[in-house]
C-alpha cells in the first residue's frame, strides 16, 4: 500500500491544520473498517472500485475508511447530540483510479458540522476552511469548483415536467453517461422510452418479500453466490425503483435541449445562476437562486475570493451522499479528478443513518500530499 505522504513536512502540515483548528471543532477519532453494504449503500455504487474490501471478523464484510463522513456521522448520530462539529485527522484508503489496482493510502484532515442552523453561513465557513487549507499548502493556481446537486431538480420541476420522470433524470444525474444517453434519446427522430432491465420488470408487480425470495431461488438455481455486500431486499427494493421509473413519459427534444443548456452553463457564480434564470423559473428554484446569492456573500466574507470561484451545475462528486452545495479547490497542476480539498452538504444522510430528525450537515477535508506545493517535484 502506497503512502503518499511521507514527505509533507510538518510546518506545512501544521500551516493546512490551522483553519481547522480555528472551528473550534471536537477532536474525534473513527474506526478504520467500515461495513461494505452500509458504504456502498450511502456513497453510491460509483464508489465500488475505489474500495479496499477485506475480510474482519464481527463484520460480515468490511472495506478499509475511504473517507470520514460516513463513520464521523454516525458517531454523532450515537452520542444523542442534536448539533456539533467535529475535527478529525488520519488515514483513508482507497483503490487508485483507472483500474491500476493500486491501494493508496493518504493522510485526511477535515471538519464535519451538524445542525448549525444558518445553511448559507455554515457552507461558507466550510467552503473558506477549504479555501484557506489548501492555499496554505502554498500553491498560486488554485480555483473553486462548486455546484448543487438539488438543483438539477428543482429545474426539472421548473420544466413542469411529470414527477416520474424527474426522479427517473435525477437518478441518472448521478451517472452522467445515463442522463447523457437520455438526452441524446429524446433529440432523436424516433426518441424511446427509456427500458429497464428484464429482471426489473419480472419482479415490479410482487410484494418486495415475495420478491427477495424469488431472486434468492434464482441464485440457488443458477448456482450463484452473491458478493459485495447487498441483501436480497436490497437489491430488489433497487430493482423496484429501477422499474418504476422506467415506466416514466418519454422526454421530450425541447425539454431535453433546456437541460442541456442548463448543463453547459459553467461562469463565474453571478453569470451562471443569471443564465440558469433565464432558463427557467419556479418557486423552488427560484428560492434556491435567491439562498445561492445569499451564500456568494457569506463566502465572500468567510475568506474565498469571488474571482476564482466558478459555479458549473453539472458538476458533482464521486460520494453520491451530497445533496446540496458541494465544492473543490482544484490545482491547475492537477488533473479534474484530483482535488487539493473538497466539501458540501450532506443533510439527508444523516436521517438515512438512523437519526430521527433531519439536521443540517455539512464538511470539508484537505489533502496535505496535494496541498504541499513540492508534491509534484
Amino acid at each position: 500500500m502506497i503512502n503518499l505522504e511521507a514527505q509533507v513536512p510538518e510546518r506545512a502540515l501544521a500551516a493546512m491544520r490551522a483553519p481547522f483548528l480555528e472551528q473550534g471543532a471536537t477532536p474525534i477519532e473513527t474506526p478504520v473498517l467500515q461495513p461494505l453494504a452500509l458504504v456502498l449503500d450511502l456513497a453510491g455504487e460509483a464508489m465500488r472500485p475505489r474500495l479496499f474490501v477485506v475480510q474482519a471478523d464481527g463484520i460480515d464484510e468490511a472495506c478499509l475508511r475511504p473517507d470520514f463522513t460516513i463513520p464521523v456521522a454516525r458517531a454523532h448520530i450515537e452520542s444523542g447530540a442534536r448539533s456539533g462539529r467535529y475535527l478529525y485527522e488520519g488515514k483513508a484508503f482507497r483503490v487508485a483510479p483507472q483500474g491500476s489496482g493500486r491501494a493508496e493510502e493518504f493522510l485526511q484532515i477535515g471538519v464535519e458540522s451538524f445542525g448549525q442552523g444558518d445553511a448559507a453561513a455554515a457552507d461558507a465557513a466550510m467552503a473558506g476552511v477549504a479555501w484557506r487549507a489548501g492555499a496554505a499548502g502554498g500553491r498560486g493556481d488554485l480555483t473553486l469548483e462548486m455546484g448543487d446537486t438539488s438543483l438539477f431538480s428543482l429545474f426539472l420541476q421548473a420544466l413542469r415536467l411529470p414527477k416520474p420522470l424527474v426522479t427517473r433524470l435525477t437518478q441518472a444525474f448521478r451517472r452522467p453517461r445515463s442522463l447523457l444517453a437520455e438526452l441524446e434519446r429524446a433529440q432523436a427522430a424516433a426518441p424511446q422510452p427509456a427500458q429497464s432491465s428484464r429482471l426489473a420488470g419480472l419482479i415490479a408487480g410482487l410484494p418486495e418479500a415475495d420478491a427477495a425470495k424469488a431472486l434468492e431461488e434464482l441464485w440457488s438455481l443458477a448456482g450463484v453466490q452473491p458478493v459485495g455486500g447487498r441483501a436480497p431486499s436490497e437489491i430488489v427494493h433497487r430493482l423496484a425503483e429501477q422499474a418504476e421509473a422506467a415506466k416514466a413519459p418519454a422526454l421530450g427534444g425541447a425539454d431535453a435541449a433546456r437541460i442541456g443548456d442548463f448543463l453547459a452553463v459553467s461562469d463565474r457564480p453571478a453569470k451562471a445562476l443569471a443564465a440558469i434564470g433565464r432558463l427557467a423559473r419556479g418557486p423552488g428554484l427560484d428560492a434556491a437562486l435567491d439562498a445561492w446569492s445569499a451564500r456568494l456573500a457569506a463566502m465572500t466574507r468567510a475568506g474565498a475570493p469571488e474571482a476564482r470561484m466558478r459555479l458549473s451545475p453539472a458538476f458533482g462528486r464521486s460520494f453520491g451522499y451530497y445533496d446540496g452545495f458541494l465544492f473543490e479547490v482544484r490545482s491547475a497542476a492537477l488533473d479534474a479528478e484530483r482535488p487539493v480539498s473538497a466539501g458540501g452538504r450532506y443533510d439527508s444522510l444523516v436521517t438515512r443513518l438512523g437519526a430521527r430528525a433531519r439536521t443540517g450537515a455539512v464538511g470539508c477535508m484537505v489533502r496535505p500530499w496535494r496541498a504541499w506545493s513540492e508534491g509534484e517535484r
